[in-house]
């Protein structure tokens, strides 16, 4: 057992490269504590699966350092494996047997035996509210129920630290909701260190207590949630213009008091401005003076991709990685933001 008083998990300057010279780490480095949720948020080819896998002993860096519960994951791998749970992207229950029968194979992997096997696969039973379903075959179970079973699979053996690889992809904004509620009590209740990976800007927001913001390979941005958003003063203004533009819009809203950090991509134009409804009249003056034509406005309070925009210089590819752009639920950004037609 590790000295309960260390850092759960310690990354340093870790690199990995794959064939075709795909530099898939490049330095990376983070520290996560005990009961803490820690979110490695990026879209896909950022370098969070590989993290994982180099965590999880499932790769070997090319160079660079790490421990798990105070193991070296490259001298001690044995040891790395006893002391965390893994919850990957796609599920590893048998889809024919029970929920029960998994939990209990499980425990029987990690040297777990009877009554006190049957008494751990009864607490997580019902800790995951899944007592009603333990008797029927996972293959019968809904997308939620099957989450919540491998994130208790990953559980059975009381690790000191729970690897969470997308584990809310797919499911439907209930079945997310509640998985995100046991979260942060595993976290809360148990002293549990979550690493938690993730696509969704508003599941990073509302998980994590810390968070790392991780672009080809690196690190580009750390700390906690609110006070990543607080770096960025005032509010947030998104344009859309009705034909995509170039740098003349960064000049032209450059010059204007008040209003600064912006970036143009296509047909969408951000800035940050002191008091962006104030700011708004000006703006369109402007760019309607440089023949620039705008459809909608829309100011907001900084948000997760108003970070990730900052240090990478571009937003989240809402296609490619299915996350919301604006890092928000609808309610949040509803409550938040508002929009005006051009």
């Amino acid at each position: 057992m590790r000295d309960t008083a260390g850092p759960a998990v310690v990354a340093e300057a870790l690199v990995k490269t794959y064939p075709g010279d795909v530099r898939a780490l490049d330095g990376l480095s983070l520290t996560v504590q005990p009961g803490e949720v820690f979110g490695l948020l990026g879209p896909n080819g950022a370098g969070k699966s590989t993290t994982i896998k180099i965590l999880t002993t499932l790769a070997r860096p090319d160079s660079g350092t790490a421990t798990v519960a105070g193991f070296d994951v490259l001298r001690e791998p044995d040891r790395v494996r006893r002391v965390i749970g893994v919850v990957a992207q796609r599920s590893g229950a048998d889809p024919a047997a029970t929920g029960r029968d998994n939990l209990m194979l499980q425990g029987r992997l990690y040297g777990l035996s009877g009554a006190g096997l049957k008494k751990r696969v009864a607490e997580l039973l019902d800790r995951f509210g899944l007592t009603e379903a333990a008797g029927r075959p996972v293959k019968a179970y809904s997308g939620g129920l099957q989450r919540r079973l491998d994130v208790a699979l990953g559980l059975v053996h009381r690790p000191q630290v729970l690897f969470l690889d997308e584990p809310t992809t797919g499911l439907d904004p209930e079945a997310r909701a509640a998985l995100w509620a046991e979260i942060a009590r595993l976290a809360a209740d148990d002293s549990l260190a979550v690493v938690l990976t993730t696509h969704y800007l508003d599941e990073a927001d509302r998980l994590a207590a810390r968070l790392a913001i991780v672009d080809d390979g690196r690190v580009v941005a750390e700390g906690e949630p609110e006070a990543l958003k607080g770096e960025l003063r005032g509010d947030a203004v998104h344009l859309r213009l009705r034909q995509p533009a170039g740098s003349e819009v960064a000049t032209v809203l450059g010059e204007l008091p008040g209003v600064r950090e912006t970036t143009v991509d296509g047909a969408t134009v951000s800035a940050r401005a002191d008091d962006g409804a104030a700011a708004v009249p000006g703006i369109l003056a402007a760019l309607d003076r440089a023949g620039v034509p705008v459809a909608a406005v829309t100011v907001a309070r900084p948000s997760l991709d108003d970070v990730y925009l900052r240090y990478t210089g571009r937003r989240f590819d809402a296609e490619k990685t299915g996350a919301k752009t604006a890092g928000q639920t609808e309610e949040q950004a509803g409550e938040q933001t508002v929009e005006v037609a051009a």
